[in-house]
């Protein structure tokens, strides 16, 4: 086993401190070091968790307790038949082999991020060796190696930077922060600052975008910042989804009922009623038969899939078939804030020029200075295909050129770039030099206000220069405070003329400058964003910022976005404050914050966490490697199909295609409707399984002989099955959006479903003995056994029909289904047109009749049997209506 590394704070260690902890130089290791280094530490790759084989997970999957009612109710389906009809049991099972199947696949998934997070590393590194730079595999680095970087590189391990030449480094899947970190050497930093701030810091899988650099690797594999959140996804418990839960639930509670109901009916039956032993146990058996819901897994998996379905067409894939229903139970989003509630692309924004402060959309002349210094002084360039490369700050400036007709390189051609002074972060300017009419040279001057200001001599206002007074000055931070406080990236932008091109040192091209204007950038939030988190809302459900973007840049974009408002109690915490609370001291205050910045992986896990100890629904979304273990650790996780990466998207429950907050919401929306319609298939399924149940006890208890095992198995199969799933896609209740998350407690049960399976099963047990007592009252036959055949097919079609006629009872819970529509499904209309015909079958073709035991029913007797079983839905309708006048209706979710 490798020797375990140290994680120290090496960002807060001068040079010379951090070469000594890692007993190395400036000039690196020797191979033979590093060889043994090599063997001390191990490889710089990530290790794999413990993997469990195929048929260990295969067989995990059967230790389910529906799973165990389903195997169950497949022998007692062969067991009645007296070994002679194993079609049922054949459906059960393939039932349970695909659903062990799917879990299998589902375990596998989760295993990708770190397979994803493997793949991500840099497959060679340039290090000094043996006074020597030489290219090696990356995972032969080991602490003490000096390596070098440059522009386009991935950084193949955590390191302490020892040189940064306008070094800048794209950090955004660990931070989230939408624009390169400028990287300097200082050390002046605290020992909780987080990753966003350790500027003197390069990190395992980060891009080098611009400039070049040299760092000492401080940490290698598991030990790294990605190593850790590798051991953190390899932790993280992924959390039951409120649908298994509630399926568990509802396991449980059939297996009990079921098994206290069969021995009741058996103790009757033989013990008080004098069946014969063996009759009696297989009444039992019929009647656990009937209360086992055997089709509801299926349907539960065929209702989701139908599910994902939809919300693949609304740009929505979900990868693991429960999130669908998550959903809809969700209470708490929490969001990233780059690419998700923002653009993720830098855009000018405020523009002050000739003294007015003006929005990126209205127009400015060609000539106007300002316009032409952004441009000039950038390192952009526009592909073939129109795209631009280039820092996103400066694409951001080029992009505004374009849009106000400035094309670069038309500019470009007539007035030349001779010379540039590049950007650096100490003095943190850029200068390029073009050559103009009358050979003359223009000097544009680009950079950061504070820097800039000192180097004025002069300003221009509306193509008159003169010099710049004290006043000036004021005006002009007075600008740039106010566009930083709405959290704008807030640039300068001066020139002078020369006769010659100057000297390229800063003291002498950039001095005695000309100000011309300031520019406001920022990640903008999306158009759509602000709309979607008032919907969300509106549906109860609670919008959270997390983000690695600075404090007041979050702050900004969660006001535009209405997640806080200017008055609100809600503000913004940030990782360092995080850091000083214990978890039972945060779960005391977590509600008082939506916005959360600077944070770090640990961060995102802890605030998910909190949450869901206080019994709330989280959905977590996120497109960083950073981002990937509280998206597993999180009830939904939502990876970015656009900027995410592949660890964030593997992690994920559901991939959005659009990387869009609105899409989200669409998808809650979604997946009310399909608990909603779980719960309608659940209601009808259980009302109808109660009716059988009660209808054999009840038989059992008078001595009647209603049904038969044969009778109860066919209706199973015909109504458990079709119609059921038609139930499944039916088309969202008005409202489903305006009222409260059902939350983690909530039930498949609540919304007034109890009492309508309780009241309904016994409504169904009415009128199927009903018809059976009414077909012995007034027999057409004058036998015993034809009178006892008559009733009991009557029975059987009664029971079949009326539960055909029931499913458009529980279309709502509550309102009539003229209101809701009881011819809109296509699907459901069919499923019942099909359903009908094959119980018809049973009754009315020869063969058939003789193998279901039943008789040919006179025109009376179906007529009886007709308004015997159309009565449940006139019934119903008027049982709701007065519930809707006692106004149930309004506290049902």
């Amino acid at each position: 086993m490798s020797k375990k590394q140290k994680r120290e704070l090496y960002y807060i260690q001068n040079e010379e401190a951090v070469l000594a902890a890692l007993n190395s130089s400036k000039e690196g290791l020797t191979n033979q070091e590093a060889h043994k280094r090599l063997a001390e530490f191990g490889r710089n790759e990530l290790e794999e968790g413990e993997k469990r084989s195929v048929i260990a997970k295969f067989i995990d999957q059967f230790k389910d307790l529906m799973i165990i009612i389903l195997v169950a109710a497949a022998l007692l389906s062969v067991i009645t038949s007296g070994g002679h009809d194993w079609a049922d049991a054949i459906i059960i099972m393939a039932v349970v082999v695909l659903n062990a199947a799917f879990g299998v696949y589902q375990e596998g998934k989760a295993e990708e991020a770190i397979d994803a997070l493997k793949s991500m590393s840099s497959p060679v590194a340039r290090v000094r060796r043996d006074d020597h730079v030489i290219e090696v595999d990356s995972k032969d680095l080991v602490p003490g190696d000096v390596v070098l970087l440059e522009a386009g590189d991935i950084v193949p391990a955590d390191m302490r930077l020892l040189e940064a030449n306008s070094l800048k480094i794209e950090e955004s899947g660990l931070t989230g922060e939408s624009v390169p970190v400028e990287k300097t050497l200082d050390v002046v930093l605290k020992e909780d600052a987080p990753i966003g701030d350790r500027a003197n810091m390069a990190y395992q899988n980060s891009s080098v975008t611009y400039g070049r650099g040299i760092g000492v690797v401080t940490n290698t594999g598991m030990f790294t910042e990605v190593g850790h959140i590798a051991g953190m996804l390899q932790d993280a418990d992924e959390t039951d989804t409120p649908l298994k839960q509630n399926l568990n639930h509802l396991s449980k509670v059939l297996t009990y009922i079921i098994l206290v109901i069969a021995v009741v009916t058996f103790i009757v039956g033989v013990f008080l009623k004098g069946q014969d032993p063996l009759k009696g146990l297989l009444t039992s058996v019929a009647l656990a038969v009937a209360a086992i819901p055997e089709g509801l897994p299926a349907i539960v998996t065929v209702v989701l899939s139908l599910g994902t379905q939809v919300l693949a067409k609304r740009k929505s894939f979900v990868r693991k078939l429960p999130a669908v229903e998550t959903l809809g139970s969700t209470e708490i989003i929490a969001s990233d804030k780059t690419g998700t509630l923002t653009m993720n692309q830098m855009t000018v924004e405020k523009i002050y020029t000739n003294g007015q402060l003006l929005s990126s959309s209205e127009k400015l002349a060609e000539d106007n200075t300002t316009l032409r210094i952004m441009t000039f002084a950038n390192d952009s360039k526009i592909a073939q295909d129109g795209n631009l490369i280039g820092d996103p700050t400066e694409t951001a400036l080029i992009q505004f050129g374009l849009d106000q007709n400035f094309d670069i390189r038309d500019k470009l051609v007539k007035e030349p770039r001779v010379a540039e002074m590049p950007f650096d972060s100490t003095r943190k300017l850029m200068s390029t030099i073009h050559q103009v009419e009358d050979n003359r040279y223009f000097v544009a001057v680009k950079g950061a206000p504070d820097q800039l200001l000192k180097r004025l001599s002069h300003i221009e206002e509306n193509g008159n220069i003169r010099p710049i007074t004290d006043t000036d000055k004021e005006t002009i931070l007075t600008v740039n405070h106010d566009l930083a406080k709405r959290a704008l990236r807030v640039l300068m932008m001066a020139y002078k003329y020369e006769d010659e091109v100057p000297q390229l040192q800063s003291q002498t091209l950039e001095n005695n400058l000309i100000f011309s204007g300031l520019v406001g950038m920022i990640d903008p939030e999306r158009p759509e964003a602000a709309e979607a988190v008032r919907v969300a809302r509106e549906a109860g459900i609670r919008p959270i910022m997390i983000t690695g973007d600075h404090q007041d840049t979050a702050e900004a974009i969660a006001k535009r976005l209405g997640i806080i408002t200017d008055d609100s109690v809600d503000h913004v915490m940030t990782g360092a404050e995080l850091n000083d609370l214990s978890d039972e001291d945060f779960q005391k205050v977590v509600s008082q914050y939506s916005v959360y910045a600077r944070v770090s992986p640990e961060h995102k896990v802890r605030i998910v966490k909190a949450w869901q100890t206080q019994g709330k629904v989280v959905a977590m979304t996120g497109d960083g490697v950073n981002d990937a273990p509280a998206l597993k650790t999180a009830d939904i996780g939502i990876g970015m199909g656009i900027t995410g990466t592949e660890v964030s998207k593997s992690a994920s429950d559901m991939v959005l295609a659009d990387d869009n907050f609105a899409t989200i919401i669409v998808a809650v929306e979604e997946g009310r409707k399909v608990f909603s319609n779980i719960q309608k298939t659940i209601q009808y399924l259980l009302s109808a399984n109660t009716a059988e149940v009660l209808t054999i006890f009840l038989s059992t208890l008078f001595g009647w002989d209603v049904l038969q095992p044969v009778h109860l198995l066919w209706i199973n199969l015909v109504t458990d099955t079709l119609p059921a799933i038609a139930l499944g896609v039916e088309p969202a209740e008005p409202g489903v959006m305006s009222h409260k998350p059902r939350g983690r407690k909530s039930s498949f049960f609540a919304g007034g479903v109890m009492e309508a399976i309780i009241y309904q099963g016994i409504l169904q047990t009415i009128l199927v003995l009903g018809v059976y007592g009414f077909a012995l009252s007034f027999p057409e036959h004058s036998t015993y056994q034809e009178i006892h055949a008559d009733a009991l097919t009557m029975a059987y079609a009664t029971l079949g029909f009326i539960q055909l006629f029931h499913a458009y009872n529980v279309k709502s819970v509550y309102q009539s289904i003229f209101k809701v529509g009881p011819f809109k499904n296509k699907l459901f209309n069919w499923s019942i047109i099909i359903a009908f015909l094959l119980l018809l079958s049973t009754l009315v073709i020869p063969g058939f009749n003789q193998f279901f035991h039943v008789s040919l029913l006179t025109p009376g007797q179906w007529l009886v049997t007709f308004i015997g079983s159309f009565s449940m839905i006139i019934i119903v309708e008027l049982v709701k209506w007065g519930q809707r006048k006692l106004g149930m209706d309004k506290n049902a979710i």
